[in-house]
């Protein structure tokens, strides 16, 4: 299997070393679309998708993108771990020494997850994957008649290799030999800051107890890999700013077999977006609605003192100041973000009435 060194990922996704992240996210989706396994059956196809795929998740992350140069260019600690992490430890795990390993240093990590292959994390620890978000700017128009978009997006995706579970073998998760399955190990500094002895999450297991007896090459125990994907989302009819689309299981994939995340579309109509502004402006006027209201129903009068007018004086003008002639669903927004002020007012506003009530019964007495 060829090293990262060994593989020109600008060359893969035809593009210059000092090509912007917006060229090398144009490329990809280009090459994506041209070679994704479901569309090209021709035999290589996929492999090729995997390597297009591999460079973008290089390329497209700035840290990653140096540290490769730096590689490249032989500068002395520039490393990258075979799992694509930075420092080499595997997903979750950075090194702080900037991808030095701990036994160079006579830190005492030298269990099987720190020799020869050791530069990916072991650990056993299934957890559920992430929702991928996608934000979909659309016109009113589009909005109210609904719209079907295809999205290239980067996931990860279950390694078909292990099918997930992170092992070659089927007894994938055993006692972490490192820390015994305890998930800290103590170490003695003393010898080395004059720290004395210290209690740590265990390297190996990374805290959990467990690690994968057999890691697989191919995600190197995670269960999964970085893949691009598509999806077609199907926005439907009378959508607005703020709804969302979810598709079930089409997000990132968990770890050591866990479930998947989903793939959320979030629909944004510029017409109908409040400004953060007129946001503000809105939920002051919400705000200073129940300092009116719960005198009422007490029993007693309402009680509008000058900083309630002027609060909503200023909330009124922030709302308003470009107008009223906007789409229905800007009204509607508006509406939810008074409901929001007057919810927070309304606490206030019967602990308010509630401390004066005492202080005057017990100024009575």
């Amino acid at each position: 299997m060829a090293s990262m060194t060994d593989k020109d990922y600008y060359a893969i996704l035809g593009v210059s070393s000092d090509a912007s992240t917006d060229d090398i996210r144009k490329s990809f989706q280009k090459l994506a679309r041209t070679y994704h396994p479901d569309i090209n059956k021709e035999p290589g196809a996929e492999e090729k998708f995997k390597e297009i795929s591999e460079a973008y998740a290089v390329l497209s992350d700035p840290d990653k993108r140096k540290r490769y140069d730096a590689m490249r260019s032989g500068a002395p600690f520039g490393g990258y771990g075979p799992t694509g992490t930075s420092g080499g430890y595997g997903t979750g795990y950075s090194d702080p020494f900037g991808g030095m390993p701990f036994d160079m240093w006579g830190f005492p990590f030298t269990g099987s997850a720190s020799r020869g292959t050791a530069t990916r994390s072991r650990a056993y620890n299934p957890r559920p994957g992430a929702d991928v978000a996608f934000e979909l700017e659309l016109d009113a128009a589009k909005a109210r008649a609904g719209t079907t978009r295809g999205v290239t997006y980067q996931r990860y995706v279950t390694c078909d290799h292990c099918h997930g579970v992170g092992s070659v073998r089927s007894e994938q998760a055993v006692a972490c030999p490192t820390c015994g399955g305890k998930g800290r190990i103590t170490i003695d500094m003393s010898g080395i800051f004059g720290f004395g002895v210290m209690d740590v999450e265990c390297p190996e297991c990374e805290g959990t107890g467990k690690v994968v007896a057999e890691p697989c090459e191919a995600c190197g125990g995670s269960g999964r890999i970085l893949s691009a994907d598509e999806i077609v989302v199907n926005v439907p009819e009378n959508s607005h700013d703020g709804d969302e689309v979810r598709v079930k299981g089409k997000g990132n994939a968990g770890t050591n077999g866990s479930e998947s995340g989903d793939f959320v579309c979030r629909v944004g109509v510029r017409s109908e977006r409040l400004a953060p502004l007129q946001r503000h402006g809105f939920e002051m006027v919400g705000f200073v609605i129940p300092f009116v209201i719960v005198p009422l129903i007490t029993g007693g009068a309402a009680s509008v003192g000058i900083f309630t007018i002027i609060v909503g004086i200023i909330g009124a003008y922030f709302g308003l100041r470009d107008g009223i002639k906007h789409d229905l669903g800007w009204w509607r927004n508006a509406g939810r973000a008074i409901l929001s002020g007057a919810s927070t007012g309304l606490m206030w506003a019967i602990f308010t009435y509630l401390l004066f009530s005492c202080s005057f019964g017990y100024g009575m007495r």
